[in-house]
């Protein structure tokens, strides 16, 4: 379905290099994504190249600017149709990965992709502010990312409880992440992080995009995450 050699080079134009197993798997991760957006709302990005650039090398910017180590650990928060997260545990499928959201037919889709590709990852069908406050999760992960889940001073609230200290919080933004990441001052401080890099750059057909890194330096207080109405109606 997709074109191997579009995907290989804008894989090798961030760094990375993918073997014929994983061009495989980007493959059945698209064809899988299309087939399933016919009854499960997943995306509005269904052409193959489109997919590529937009969804699959958009994804692995991250490895661009993290050192993404062997046995790491990932929290993708709000992950729906998998991104950024999968594709990054398919460019290294040594990685752990646990993959949440709310919506269990997106979990199904995940679960699904998992499966046909036979890659492991866990799959947590579970509000991110129920998440911060459980034992096993709070401040575990090495990293937390997500992907156009809300804006970034809320969605600091949902990730950075869950990342361990000295490890960081990636978010995946639009073009709006300057002024996404001013409002969010006060949240990323209040959470115990500090900015590390902020980026704009654009994807090779043209489109804008951001990627904002918090390193953790101190523990989250633990009052925070807040229930999700507060985090909505009164936003740090």
């Amino acid at each position: 379905m997709i074109n191997y050699d579009l995907m290989k080079k804008e894989a090798q134009a961030l760094g990375v290099e993918l073997d014929d197993y994983a061009l495989d798997r980007f493959d059945t991760y698209a064809e899988r994504l299309v087939r399933w957006n016919s009854h499960v709302n997943l995306t509005a990005i269904t052409e193959p190249d489109d997919i590529v650039v937009k969804h699959f090398a958009d994804s692995l910017y991250i490895l661009k600017h993290i050192d993404l180590q062997r046995g790491q650990s990932i929290v993708d928060v709000g992950c729906g149709a998998g991104f950024p997260s999968l594709p990054v545990l398919i460019a290294m499928p040594e990685i752990e990965v646990n993959f949440v959201d709310s919506v269990g037919k997106k979990l199904a889709f995940i679960k699904d992709v998992l499966r046909s590709n036979g890659l492991f990852g866990v799959v947590t069908h579970m509000r991110a502010e129920e998440m911060g406050k459980q034992w096993e999760f709070r401040e575990y992960y090495d990293y937390a990312v997500a992907r156009a889940v809300a804006p970034l001073n809320m969605l600091c609230e949902y990730c950075m409880p869950l990342v361990k200290v000295g490890g960081m919080f990636v978010a995946l933004k639009g073009s709006s992440g300057k002024e996404e990441l001013d409002n969010a001052q006060n949240a990323i401080k209040l959470l115990g992080g500090e900015v590390i890099r902020f980026e704009e750059y654009t994807l090779s057909n043209g489109d804008k995009r951001s990627i904002v890194i918090i390193k953790k330096i101190s523990q989250t207080p633990t009052k925070y995450p807040r229930k999700s109405k507060k985090i909505d109606t009164k936003p740090l």
